[in-house]
């Protein structure tokens, strides 16, 4: 199933004349806020939810200029 919409949406992009590096970047720049978003603002959280050190999150965080939110 997720299979399918990701399919969807990569043909979409293609189809558009996205550039890959702008369709990575913009994917890491959602799943980063979005997960940030579910773990109440926690750096610490949503680095171990990400699979990624939290020294690496916050430079990406600071890189896609993404703010942290308390919840």
């Amino acid at each position: 199933m997720i299979g399918e919409r990701l399919e969807r949406l990569v043909e979409e992009m293609v189809d558009k004349g996205v550039q890959f590096d702008d369709a990575v970047h913009e994917f890491e720049k959602r799943f980063i806020a979005r997960v940030l978003g579910q773990c109440s603002g926690s750096l610490t959280k949503t680095a171990d939810a990400l699979g990624m050190h939290r020294n690496t999150l916050t430079r990406k965080m600071g890189e896609y200029k993404i703010k942290r939110r308390a919840g």
